[in-house]
């Protein structure tokens, strides 16, 4: 289903009929391909809603409208579409910062935060590079990340889905996508949700000790490491991350 937003369509979707609601966010211009698998094993106790941001996808939108803020107000308007009261909000990576960003500016909607192989800031050599690359070679700068991400040698077929969905989108996009999170850095002492933070213990894109600095600096927050996971576990391990995410739920709100 698109979503026009200031003439522009967001593209969003949805799994699932139940009571309670999970709502996933991608990194940098990964889109909601990124929640399929985890969404297909939590349909049956959630209402599972993702959607290609801006920049990414099937989405259209010019890199011109990209800004962090834009970012969290599209998160609240497919929120209002849905008549999401209150869910439990995940951000991968980049999304991260979108998805706290959210929680800062109304605690009120969310249940819980799951942050996944994120980090408290962007990181401006990264951003810088990533940024840069885009701009010059796309497909090869694409192409690097994707090994990174995925770096074991028999998931071949996951890096081929990676790169299809990364090359989605415009190269001025995702240059861009990266540069307007230079100057957002939440305040993660005021966060008042319960947090999950989760991080592949072999990831090359943010290294683990920024998921640790993450959970440190976030009141109550929980952090669990997968082992041998790379940066991308919602592709590459889901049924291990669709268990951690119901046993913290569990526990912060039991039944």
């Amino acid at each position: 289903m698109f979503l026009e937003i200031d003439g522009h369509q967001l593209a969003t979707s949805w799994y699932g009929q139940a009571d309670r609601t999970f709502v996933g966010h991608g990194g940098w211009v990964g889109s909601s391909e990124l929640w399929h698998e985890p969404f297909q094993l939590m349909q049956s106790s959630w209402r599972c809603i993702s959607y290609d941001h801006r920049g990414c996808g099937i989405s259209v939108f010019p890199a011109s409208s990209i800004s962090a803020e834009a970012l969290v107000d599209d998160l609240f308007r497919v929120l209002d579409h849905y008549q999401v009261g209150r869910c439990v909000l995940s951000g991968e990576s980049l999304g991260g910062l979108t998805c706290l960003s959210a929680v800062l500016r109304d605690p009120a909607r969310f249940d819980g935060l799951v942050l996944i192989d994120s980090a408290p800031r962007a990181d401006p050599n990264g951003v810088q590079g990533l940024a840069a690359g885009a701009r010059h070679d796309f497909p090869a700068t694409v192409a690097s990340f994707v090994d990174a991400c995925i770096p074991d040698p028999s998931r071949q077929h996951l890096r081929h889905w990676g790169r299809q969905i990364l090359l989605r989108a415009d190269p001025e996009a995702a240059a861009r996508m990266m540069e307007v999170f230079l100057d957002v850095s939440p305040d993660l002492a005021q966060v008042d949700v319960p947090t999950l933070v989760m991080h592949g213990s072999d990831d090359l894109i943010i290294p683990i000790g920024a998921a640790k600095a993450l959970a440190a600096s976030i009141s109550g927050a929980e952090l669990v490491v997968i082992d041998d996971a790379g940066h991308v576990p919602t592709i590459t391990r889901a049924p291990e991350l669709v268990a951690e995410i119901e046993r913290w739920y569990a526990g912060v709100h039991p039944t």
